[in-house]
Parts: C-alpha cells; sequence; structure tokens
C-alpha cells in the first residue's frame, strides 16, 4: 500500500468518525481507524499523534490561518471588524466544503466530556492567540482580548446555526448576523460605534 495517499487526512477523519458513532470514542483504536480508510499506521502518524487530534488536528492550521487574516486586515478597522473579517475569510477558505463533517465532528465531541474539555480548551488558546494578534497590530491589551472574546462567542453562535440540520446558509453569512445577534443582547445601539469602543 503506498505510504501517502491523496485525502488521506479526509479519509481518516471520516472513518474515524463513522467508528466513534458506531463503537464510542473511547473504544475506537486506531488499528480500526486506519483499517477503515484504507491506510497504514505510518500514514495515520504521519498526520496525527493520537487519535483525539483526528477531532483537533485542523487546530493549528486555523490559528494560523486566522492570524494570518488579522495581521494582513485594514489597520484602520477597529479591532472586532478585522477579527470578523478574518473569521469569514477563514470560513469559507477552511470549513465551507466540509459543513458535514465539522457537524458530525461537533456531534462526536459533545457526546463526550473529555472531548468537549479539550474542545474548550483549544477555543481558550484560539481566543488568546487572536488577542495577541491585535495587540501585535498596536492594539490596546484589555481592547484587544475583549474583541477576540465577543467574536470566538459570534464564531460559536454562527456555528451552532450552521452545523443545524436543513441549514443551508454560509458560516460566512452567519458570522454577522450572530455578531448582530449579540449586539442586541447586550442593547448596543447600532448606529454606536462597533464593539469594542
Amino acid at each position: 500500500m503506498p505510504r501517502w495517499k491523496p485525502g488521506a487526512v479526509d479519509r481518516l477523519q471520516a472513518a474515524a468518525l463513522e467508528l466513534f458513532d458506531e463503537q464510542g470514542f473511547e473504544r475506537t483504536t486506531v488499528a480500526e481507524i486506519v483499517q477503515r480508510a484504507g491506510l497504514t499506521q505510518r500514514t495515520f502518524f504521519n498526520h496525527f499523534s493520537d487519535k483525539r487530534e483526528v477531532l483537533f488536528g485542523l487546530s493549528s492550521e486555523l490559528q494560523q490561518e486566522i492570524i494570518g487574516e488579522i495581521a494582513a486586515g485594514d489597520e484602520a478597522l477597529p479591532p472586532l471588524d478585522v477579527v470578523m473579517r478574518a473569521l469569514e475569510a477563514v470560513a469559507d477558505k477552511m470549513f465551507e466544503h466540509r459543513r458535514a463533517v465539522v457537524r458530525h465532528r461537533y456531534a462526536v465531541i459533545a457526546a463526550n466530556p473529555e472531548l468537549l474539555e479539550r474542545e474548550l480548551g483549544k477555543h481558550a488558546a484560539l481566543t488568546e492567540a487572536i488577542a495577541a494578534a491585535l495587540r501585535a497590530r498596536g492594539g490596546d491589551p484589555e481592547a484587544a482580548y475583549l474583541a477576540a472574546s465577543v467574536a470566538m462567542l459570534a464564531q460559536q453562535v454562527a456555528f451552532r446555526a450552521w452545523t443545524r440540520p436543513g441549514e443551508t446558509r454560509a458560516l460566512r453569512d452567519l458570522l454577522p448576523e450572530a455578531l448582530s445577534s449579540l449586539r442586541a443582547t447586550l442593547g448596543h445601539d447600532p448606529e454606536a460605534p462597533p464593539l469594542p469602543a
């Protein structure tokens, strides 16, 4: 069997998600995942350190993409707008073609407390990285952290909507809608300057 096959990461992820559904995360082994995917264990470990990373392996790439978009963002925009534009760009690039897999991934994580805890940790680390990227642009540290936190909360709301059965709108379109709902919940006047000030 060739060491590298096209689409190995997607095949491993699909196989793992199927097995996690069928027999649970804890009872699934790497050997079973690679057998289902038709790949070798060496190929698996070239991409992932363990079976949890099948679910979280894209976190590092996601963070790099978001930070890159923030660094390239318009200097004149308020911090929150910079982050939201970065999230929209990355949504198109990394998620839109993977909606079914992302939906499936979220269901697996929600059913496992250990995985849910890891997801929350990854979310917190990404928030910190976004805040650091905003500070690197010369932003106030408190405003940077607030903008990062608000944007990530809006992203969570948008992801929930995007992964609902029957939802067809793009994640890019759901992100500003989620931010608008958050502003309305906070009683923010839409004519006032964007949050955070």
